[in-house]
Parts: C-alpha cells; sequence; structure tokens
C-alpha cells in the first residue's frame, strides 16, 4: 500500500507539471506562428503585433507557472506518512489542475493568433485590438486559478484522510473544477478570438464589441461558478466512512463537470455567431445581442439542471 501511495503522490507532480507544460508549448507555437505570418502581413504595425504576441505568450503561460507552483508545494509541503487514501486525496489535485490547465494553455492562443491576424489587417486599431485581447485571454485564466484553489483546500485535508469514502470526497472536489472547466474554456477561447477578429473586420465596431464581450462572457462563465460551487461543497462536506458515500460524491462531480460541457461550448459558439455579425452591421446591435443572450440564457438551462442533480446527490446520498 505504502509503494502504491508513494506511486500516487509523485504521478501527481508529474501530471500536474507535465500536462500544462505540453500545453503551454503547443499554445505558445501556434501564437507565435500567428505573430510571424501577421510581421509577414503587415511590416509596418511590428510594434503593436509584437506588442499582442509577448502579452498574449506571458497569459498562455499562466497554467505552466501555476502547474510548477502546485509541483512545488506538494512535492516539499508533503512531509506526513503517505496512505492509499493519501494518494487517492491527491488525484483530486490532478484532475483540478490538470483538466483545466491542459484546455486553458491550447484555447489561450487563440485570441492571442486572432489579434495578431487582426493588427495586421486593420493597423490603425492595434491598441483597441491588443485590449480586447487582454481582457478576453485574462478571463480564459479563471478556471485555473479557481482550480488552484481547490487544489490548496485539497492538499490541506488529504493528510487527515483516514477512509476510502473520504478519499473519494476530495477526488471528486478535483474532478469536477476540472471537468467543469473545460466548456466554459473552450467556449471563452471561440468568443475571445471571434471578438478580436471582428475589430480586424470593422474597428468603428470597437463599443459594441466591448459591451457585447462583458455580457457574453459572464453568461459563458457561468457553468464555471456553478462546478465552483460544488466543488466547494465537496471539499468542506461531512460524510461518513461508508464507501457509498464517497461514489455519491464522484457521481454529483460527474454530473456537474460533464453537464456544463456542451454548455460553455455552446454558449460560447452562440456569442461567437453574434458577436460577428455585430461586427459586419453594428447598427443591428440591439437585435443581434438580444437574440444571443436570449439563446444563451435557454443553453444554460441544461448546466442548472446538472447543478440541481449534483446539489442532490450530495446532500441526500452522500452523508
Amino acid at each position: 500500500m505504502v509503494e502504491i501511495a508513494e506511486f500516487l503522490h509523485y504521478l501527481v507532480i508529474a501530471l500536474v507539471i507535465g500536462a500544462n507544460s505540453i500545453a503551454v508549448g503547443i499554445g505558445e507555437g501556434i501564437a507565435n506562428g500567428a505573430a510571424i505570418d501577421a510581421l509577414n502581413r503587415q511590416p509596418k504595425a511590428k510594434s503593436d503585433i509584437l506588442n499582442a504576441a509577448i502579452l498574449g505568450l506571458a497569459l498562455i503561460e499562466t497554467s505552466a507557472i501555476i502547474g510548477l507552483t502546485m509541483s512545488i508545494i506538494i512535492l516539499f509541503g508533503s512531509n506526513v506518512e503517505k496512505t492509499l487514501y493519501f494518494g487517492i486525496s491527491e488525484l483530486g489535485i490532478a484532475f483540478a489542475v490538470c483538466l483545466s490547465g491542459f484546455f486553458i494553455g491550447l484555447a489561450s492562443a487563440l485570441p492571442t493568433r486572432s489579434a495578431c491576424m487582426a493588427i495586421a489587417r486593420q493597423p490603425f486599431a492595434g491598441k483597441t485590438i491588443l485590449r480586447f485581447m487582454l481582457i478576453t485571454q485574462s478571463i480564459i485564466q479563471t478556471p485555473i486559478i479557481f482550480g488552484f484553489i481547490i487544489s490548496i483546500f485539497i492538499k490541506g485535508q488529504a493528510a487527515n484522510v483516514s477512509s476510502l469514502a473520504d478519499s473519494l470526497r476530495l477526488l471528486a472536489s478535483g474532478l469536477a473544477i476540472g471537468l467543469g472547466s473545460i466548456g466554459p474554456v473552450i467556449g471563452l477561447a471561440k468568443f475571445g478570438a471571434t471578438a478580436c477578429e471582428g475589430l480586424g473586420i470593422n474597428r468603428k465596431s470597437d463599443t459594441k464589441i466591448l459591451s457585447f464581450t462583458f455580457l457574453s462572457e459572464a453568461i459563458i462563465e457561468t457553468p464555471i461558478i456553478f462546478t465552483l460551487v460544488i466543488a466547494l461543497t465537496l471539499t468542506f462536506k461531512k460524510i461518513s466512512d461508508n464507501p457509498l458515500s464517497g461514489i455519491a460524491c464522484l457521481a454529483a462531480a460527474l454530473c456537474v463537470g460533464l453537464g456544463t460541457i456542451g454548455t460553455g461550448v455552446s454558449s460560447g459558439i452562440t456569442a461567437a455567431a453574434a458577436c460577428r455579425q455585430i461586427a459586419r452591421r453594428p447598427e443591428h446591435y440591439s437585435v443581434i445581442s438580444r437574440m444571443s443572450m436570449f439563446g444563451q440564457g435557454l443553453v444554460e438551462t441544461s448546466a442548472i439542471y446538472s447543478v440541481i442533480i449534483s446539489f442532490m446527490l450530495i446532500i441526500l446520498f452522500a452523508k
């Protein structure tokens, strides 16, 4: 059992830094390639293109930095006896940081790529496009911050876990935030890339796209708030030593995590389509934005259903 616990401990360390580094490396390659293409198309806008590339790369790097920080915390902050339950609990950290960090590392490259190409197309709007890129790309980083917070809570409790049910509870907490990050991250990246692209189509639509961006990104990010609430509930939930309680916690995590993937992606696709039309026809902003909000609101209902069932599993069966 001790050997398995040690294996899980070091596996988590490797996954946390490895998965995030792979995604960040690929994402930075995509962003760099787009910056070079943009410079070839519009050499006169090299200053703004380079600024967009450098700042974009710095934000893409966020996942790797958090992965490195978490790996160091696990490596040097585990001076306790490692049991099988301890190892299972730490797997929750891997899910929380790896799943969110992997998708963020890849998806963060999309707004940077679109921003560089948009600046090449509209060099006089370089500062505006750069501002939009920073707004959208910063919001994409939110899930990895939530994952890091949940991981710290798991780390603080893992040493005191003494039953399979309790270890599954902590694993479920990390799984919920990890799975729940996937859909919103993809949706936010899709929308962020389209918003930058829209400014490249029509730089005079910036004020309308900006207001639409704040509203849409708040809606797209709603599912990750739902999963954070479930993850925090699981983190501090007191349950019995009955293994069925731990299984109920896992079911709740899967329910909310899988239930929010489609919502986040679909909401992002809907908002991106509306943003593209606003850029082309800003005079129709009112009609397009209302239709988009209505569609996104309906999409969000499926995530609410998942949250309701997750709470029922936690309250009624994980006890």
